[in-house]
């Protein structure tokens, strides 16, 4: 029986001496011990270099050896970026009010404090943007600057509906103003941070991140305290950590714009991480009107509304008579009389699916058009359905008498 040429080679392979081997192995040894003792020399002298990576790691000019060594980390990163941009124009409003009290009559203490955002300067006046809640009551309000000095600060008008205040004090005291963002263009899974002072003042400036949950929420608000929602507020829903203190400070996207004024969270034991703010796209016009007149001069059309997707099926067909195709619209619910609704022919169940020309699917989208497009005294072209008929007509806006 024959074999395979590679088992006959191994066979006839002559065998190596033990000695060899050892011999071997005591020369690698010794080898490396040299190379051990030798080598931090040739690295103090510069002939080799050194293995740390010495522009990661700056040592502290102070260890000794045998001393754990000190070392910092440069970190800069898009969300480090976008921080910086807006971090000191994020500055901390104290509501100061004075006592009812029979025992402390006329002295004046903080009943609570909040945020705000430094969004212009003109001049030697600077303007800044917080919420309505925050200065409600307030019989002084002092400004708390990044770098903590206070400053007084004077109230130049209030929005109840949408919950914004202005605020002016000496244009002296900023060092940097914040940009708004278009917040119509967020999108969900976008990265946000949140500004502010969550607790109080000694935690000022304290940075939040999270993503944006929603956009074009409406959160109903019940103004009055009479069980019935008055108002439904746009807002922005993220998941960013949003506590007291917070209100009235900047929600800023990943480029350090402003797209939203933090307002408000759902606190509830069985809510976590819904957090809320109003998009910069409806602060910008209410904020602007209380800078310039104290109030906020809302074009009026004289309607009560509900969005079509707020109502069941049955009524759509049956009361409001819709086409099935028509499924986005807002419904005339109520027509004041006299007003500029009235005076165009608008009627009870009417459904409103255009403005000016633009589609408009529900409430919210029908303010963007009235509040952040169109002013006291402008015209504004209207398509609604009728009895299932497609028409238009055109009113005259008037200002919002509340």
């Amino acid at each position: 029986m024959g074999y395979y040429d590679d088992e006959y080679q191994e066979q006839r392979r002559p065998r190596r001496k033990r000695g060899a081997f050892f011999s071997g192995l005591i020369g690698a040894i010794i080898g490396a011990l040299i190379i051990l003792l030798v080598y931090p020399a040739l690295v103090d002298r510069g002939i080799l270099p050194s293995t740390s990576s010495e522009n990661d790691l700056q040592q502290s000019d102070n260890t000794v050896a045998g001393v754990q060594k000190t070392v910092s980390v440069n970190v800069t990163s898009d969300i480090t970026k976008a921080v910086s941009k807006v971090d000191n124009a994020v500055v901390g409003v104290v509501n100061i009010q004075k006592s009812s009290s029979f025992w402390d009559s006329g002295k004046s203490s903080e009943a609570g404090t909040g945020s705000g955002v430094i969004y212009k300067k003109s001049g030697n006046k600077a303007f800044i943007a917080t919420n309505n809640h925050v200065v409600e009551g307030a019989s002084e309000i002092e400004v708390s600057m990044s770098d903590g000095t206070r400053v007084k600060a004077r109230l130049l008008g209030t929005d109840e509906l949408t919950d914004l205040a202005v605020l002016e004090i000496d244009a002296k005291h900023v060092k940097q103003v914040a940009t708004f963002g278009n917040s119509d263009s967020l999108k969900r899974g976008e990265p946000v941070v949140a500004i502010g002072n969550p607790l109080g003042l000694e935690f000022a400036g304290s940075v939040t991140q999270g993503v944006v949950s929603g956009t074009n929420r409406a959160i109903p608000q019940d103004l009055n305290g009479d069980g019935v929602a008055d108002w439904q507020s746009e807002v922005i829903q993220t998941d960013a950590a949003i506590n007291p203190g917070n209100s009235g400070g900047a929600l800023v996207n990943i480029e350090g714009d402003v797209v939203g004024i933090n307002s408000m969270k759902i606190a509830q034991e069985e809510v976590e991480g819904i957090g809320l703010a109003i998009p910069a796209n409806s602060v910008r016009p209410v904020i602007n009107d209380l800078e310039r007149f104290g109030e906020v001069r809302r074009p009026y059309m004289g309607i009560s509304s509900r969005s079509l997707d707020e109502i069941s099926s049955y009524h759509l067909s049956e009361t409001l008579k819709l086409p099935k195709d028509v499924v986005k619209g807002v419904a005339v619910i109520d027509v004041e009389p006299s007003s500029p609704a009235a005076k165009a022919g608008l009627k009870q169940y009417d459904v409103i699916v255009e403005l000016d020309g633009k589609p408009i699917s529900n409430i919210i989208d029908l303010r963007k058009v009235l509040y952040n497009q169109k002013e006291v005294g402008d015209k504004l072209k209207v398509t609604y359905y009728r009895d299932g008929k497609k028409q238009t007509t055109t009113m005259k806006l008037i200002k919002e008498s509340l």
